[in-house]
């Protein structure tokens, strides 16, 4: 069967599931809230001190350096302007700001005249391309730069264009900078499908620094377009809307061509695609990204009275008074609200936090002085007293349970393993929580909004891994009666290799506890009044206070609790938001299919591509579930805390029957939210990141009271990974580095030192979160991937090697190790592979340099019976051959 045969009959499936649900929907139809904010109150609009020249400049070079606004050139008609020819100007202009307010200074001349270029803003200066004058179009580009200190700009020469080109625009993605459209002549007959990039990286190499020709769009040639990169859910992409083009005598109006399509360029690919048509032509119009996903159009041109000019002259109203806003993963088009003038044939820049639209073309030949000032308003909704009395609920009777457990800590083996006695199905809940926990309630449904299924494979082969864990990880540690995973290091190698081992996990895991509470923060900035600090401080707070005084146990019972409130939130937030997408549940399934989101495998075979592929799924899902189950103290403490294997095992299965219906759910939310915010776009605020869409959705979308039980949920969930990587630190801190080395006199002192030691994890964990708190962040799915290739790789390669072959050595495993950690270190810091690769990266690494370096070392000496899959029965005659 086809990979789009089993597409169409999942969706079919899909569809017909949720057509089940329809009688729920129906019942559930009143709950749903209206829209939180108007498009029109999207965008506040306030005037900056005006150029200083009274009738302003149509076609500038525009562009922000070294805080200072620069606007050069430009052309106008002197008034009155129906009696006077164009004049093209060559001066310069600096908009400066200090604590006093703005003032604008002489930033002299250009060399030149010039008009209708296209300008990008770089740290080093505004590159300022192309444009023409009264005579010719040019191809020259310089940079101009401000000397703040001076008060004066320094221009710089660059390479030439291919060919002359005016009415163009221009963007910028990293170093690079792309070019589309525009005319080589003075006729809009000229008009080019030109697509040309200059990287700026290789200024230093004459050959290189170079304008290149790039493969253009399938689509018409045209002038006037806007041009502007923005990311797509998988890159940053350059994207070229609307325009005008001319074939035949200006005379006829049937020459003109009034475009509104829009084409995306993936520079990763070097592949164009069509999006949707914007709703009207925006020709001339200005342009800017915003947020991880949006682009404001902030004025343009319609061919409405376009043939009108000379007719109506002074009596023209003026162009379209409407702000747009596009959403490039859903591909949608919004009213983005009213503004107070349409400047044409300008750039808007971002300045600060502020997107700045000076001067331009208000109506035919009129140019404006006037400089605006652009906010981004974020919706607002109260949380409302019962969300505040839910989650403040929710959340201390969390603490509750700690306080309760902790009446049963009689000693470290109650604190660490709760004493051997906890039910098998609390334990499997518990790792299903800590492995999946926040991260799967935001992380997930956000990488399945902003791309598709691909992902989810990596969680199918946790039930192979599970087959792993219960009949060769968990007997190992039974057998050992381990209280720390690394104590079978010591047994297997030596002393060093555990607290080495014991070491990187205390190290991953503090810095886990860090990226999960940081970006956790930030998710739920958008749905409570808190701030993402606030909301780490929360999180550590209460973690530190019930973890602390439970141990294990407690960790335990609330991560039960936390999955069933989790996994029953994420059912009815699913259910909301079918019945939102127009069409209910059968739109559901033809917008995500239409889209591709259902899409689960692609075929390629780069390890570096953002669309990640299949093999890379594969190899690293089972690289990253075999070392979280063979080598992560978090997963395998819970092994220890049931009654006899045969639970342990019951534990596991649990874990990994739970992951199956969990991933479905989480990656249905989110296609589900792509599907709502498709059909519902005016309800996004650009002002959230991707993995704060579906805390935003809670919070502005579901009934008061759900709200706040989810939001607590969410919390919780956090809570549940970072009091989990406190004890389990704290566990392996008093079994591996305090009791080998017999630093406590009494088994009261150990369990004193374990609670001192889960507080001070707690505290470092929190105190790294909020340094880590980064709104820049595109994902946190991917970055939480990172973080544990960058740790999880070396560790699961030191158990791989060490119960796989009797040949390995201690000398080995150290040297595998290091060298393990270096490799990682290097593909994070110097390669572009994907993350998803560095644990079985690490592995293989640690594996083949430790096993290599083994045999080129003495044999091991000591007994190792019990303790590598040759050695489970001590063979007749002797010790095992060495494999």
């Amino acid at each position: 069967m086809t990979t789009t045969t089993c597409r169409l009959a999942a969706c079919a499936t899909i569809e017909k599931t949720m057509k089940r649900f329809v009688p729920i929907l129906l019942l559930l139809t009143a709950v749903i809230s209206s829209p939180i904010a108007t498009a029109q109150e999207l965008l506040s609009w306030s005037e900056l001190p005006p150029v200083p020249d009274e009738l302003g400049f149509a076609g500038p070079f525009v562009g922000v350096h070294n805080d200072a606004l620069i606007v050069a050139g430009g052309a106008n008609f002197p008034k009155p302007v129906w009696d006077n020819e164009k004049v093209w100007h060559d001066r310069v202009f600096v908009l400066t700001r200090s604590g006093d307010g703005y003032a604008w200074k002489d930033g002299g001349t250009l060399g030149r005249a010039v008009a209708y270029g296209a300008s990008v803003s770089t740290n080093d200066g505004v590159v300022c391309i192309g444009g023409n004058d009264s005579q010719e179009t040019c191809d020259d580009v310089f940079m101009l730069s401000w000397d703040a200190e001076s008060e004066r700009i320094m221009t710089t020469e660059y390479p030439s264009l291919p060919s002359p080109c005016a009415f163009s625009a221009a963007t910028m993605i990293g170093d690079v900078i792309y070019v589309a459209g525009g005319q080589s002549g003075p006729s809009l007959e000229t008009a080019m499908t030109n697509f040309w990039s200059l990287d700026l990286s290789q200024m230093a190499s004459k050959r290189e620094f170079v304008w290149k020709e790039l493969p253009t769009w399938p689509g018409p040639t045209r002038a006037l377009n806007l041009t502007v990169s923005q990311h797509n859910g998988y890159n940053d992409c350059v994207y070229v809307i609307s325009g005008r083009r001319q074939e035949g005598p200006a005379v006829e109006q049937s020459s003109f061509e009034f475009l509104r399509d829009v084409w995306e360029f993936n520079p990763n690919t070097g592949q164009w695609r069509q999006r949707s048509d914007a709703p009207r032509c925006v020709m001339a119009g200005t342009s800017i990204k915003f947020g991880q996903s949006h682009v404001f159009v902030l004025g343009g041109a319609t061919e409405e009275r376009f043939f009108q000019s000379d007719e109506l002259k002074d009596n023209h109203p003026g162009f379209v008074k409407e702000s747009l806003a596009y959403h490039t993963i859903t591909d949608t088009w919004a009213a983005a609200g009213a503004i107070p003038a349409n400047h044409v044939t300008t750039t808007a820049v971002q300045w600060g936090d502020d997107i700045i639209v000076p001067t331009g073309e208000v109506r035919p030949r009129v140019r404006t002085p006037n400089v605006y000032r652009v906010l981004v308003n974020r919706a607002e909704r109260d949380f409302g007293k019962v969300n505040y009395v839910v989650l403040f609920a929710y959340l201390l009777s969390m603490v509750g349970v700690g306080a309760y457990v902790a009446r049963k800590n009689k000693n470290t083996d109650d604190y660490f393993r709760g004493g051997g006695h906890l039910p098998w199905w609390a334990a499997g809940c518990s790792i299903f929580a800590t492995m999946l926990s926040s991260l799967t309630f935001t992380g997930i449904p956000s990488k399945a909004y902003a791309q598709d299924w691909v992902y989810s494979i990596g969680n199918f082969t946790i039930p192979l891994v599970a087959i792993i864990a219960v009949y060769v990880a968990m007997p190992f540690f039974r057998r050992i009666d381990a209280t720390s995973a690394y104590e079978y290091l010591e047994k297997r190698f030596s002393r060093p290799v555990r607290l080495f081992g014991s070491a990187s996990f205390t190290l991953f895991h503090l810095f886990r506890m860090a990226v999960v509470m940081s970006l956790t923060g930030l998710a739920l900035s958008v749905a409570t009044p808190l701030t993402p600090s606030q909301s780490v401080l929360l999180m550590g707070v209460l973690s530190i206070l019930y973890c602390t005084m439970g141990g294990v146990e407690a960790v335990i019972w609330t991560d039960t609790i936390q999955t069933f409130v989790l996994l029953g939130g994420a059912v009815v937030a699913f259910v909301l938001l079918v019945m939102g997408t127009d069409g209910g549940a059968s739109g559901f399934v033809s917008a995500a299919n239409a889209s591709d989101k259902f899409q689960i495998a692609n075929h390629h075979l780069s390890p570096t591509s953002a669309q990640i592929a299949l093999w890379v799924i594969v190899v690293g899902a089972i690289g990253q579930n075999l070392s979280s189950y063979t080598a992560d103290q978090a997963v395998v403490q819970r092994y220890m805390t049931t009654a006899d294997q045969r639970m342990a095992a019951r534990s596991i299965w649990t874990n990994a029957v739970l992951t199956v219906p969990a991933t479905l759910l989480f990656f249905g939310i989110g296609t589900a939210l792509f599907a709502f915010y498709q059909s519902n776009p005016d309800r996004l605020d650009p002002t959230i990141t991707t993995d704060q869409v579906f805390p935003y959705f809670i919070a502005h979308e579901m009934p008061i009271g759900l709200a706040g039980l989810i939001v607590a949920g969410v919390f919780a969930a956090a809570q549940s990974t970072v009091s989990t990587s406190m004890n389990s630190t704290a566990t392996a801190l008093v079994t591996d580095f305090l009791r080998p080395f017999d630093l406590c006199n009494s088994d009261g002192s150990y369990l004193s030192a374990a609670r001192g030691l889960t507080f001070l994890m707690g505290v470092i964990g929190t105190l790294l979160g909020l340094v880590f708190v980064n709104p820049d962040i595109k994902s946190l799915f991917d970055t939480f991937l990172v973080v544990i290739g960058l740790f999880m790789g070396v560790l699961g390669g030191l158990f791989v090697l060490g119960g796989t072959t009797t040949r390995a050595n201690s000398t080995g495993a150290m040297v595998g190790a290091l060298v393990g950690a270096t490799v990682m270190f290097s593909l994070w810091k110097f390669t572009a592979i994907n993350g998803y690769l560095y644990t079985s990266c690490g592995i293989t690494t640690c594996f083949v340099v430790g096993y290599l370096t083994s045999l080129a070392t003495p044999k091991p000496n000591r007994d190792l019976t019990g303790l590598t899959l040759h050695t489970l029965q001590k063979p007749e005659g002797g010790t095992a051959a060495a494999k």
